[in-house]
């Protein structure tokens, strides 16, 4: 480990020690050392991160079918007096894909509520390859925060657009005859 007088001078001295074939050394800056030794760890946090995302997006997207199935079986009755009033099948699915991505929204917001208490924790793991300690913390940024609303928006159109087109598909006699 050296210290220089000016971090200017980084290139010249390396430049210097991979000169001198009886110094069987390899300069780099300390930060870019760190970043290798623990390229290993965030390669398996971000693989573990997004395995885990997809499996709760699955459950999301059945969460939210689920949710919009609810709302067009309780709704028939009201699906067909639409209908029978002039509403057209677009208008149905346009009505109920709106209801699946206002309800996604307020699931996104409140996601990015709790991932941004994730930020107050530090989290501290051991890198094996150098048994040095490794701390890092989770940083909502806002790009993060638009790409997490993007992906809970499209989750609300994946899940209920299957009951929505199904509300939209019912016919008019059927929907009063349940009510």
């Amino acid at each position: 480990v050296a210290r220089l007088a000016d971090p200017g001078q980084f290139d010249g001295l390396k430049a210097r020690i991979e000169a001198d074939p009886r110094l069987p050394l390899e300069a780099k800056r300390e930060i870019d050392f760190y970043e290798e030794q623990s390229r290993a760890l965030a390669t398996f946090i971000r693989i573990l991160g997004l395995s885990l995302a997809v499996i709760f997006s699955i459950g999301a997207v059945v969460g939210a079918m689920i949710t919009m199935f609810a709302a067009v079986a309780s709704r028939t009755a009201e699906i067909g007096t639409l209908r029978a009033l002039g509403f057209r099948r677009g208008a149905v699915l346009l009505a109920f894909l709106v209801e699946a991505l206002l309800l996604s929204a307020a699931g996104g917001v409140v996601g990015l509520i709790a991932a941004s208490a994730m930020q107050a924790v530090d989290i501290s793991t051991t890198n094996f390859q150098s048994f040095a300690e490794l701390a890092f913390r989770f940083v909502l940024t806002p790009q993060i925060a638009a790409q997490a609303m993007v992906f809970a928006l499209a989750m609300g159109v994946v899940g209920g657009f299957i009951p929505a087109w199904r509300a939209a598909r019912l016919q008019i006699v059927d929907c009063l005859r349940a009510a």
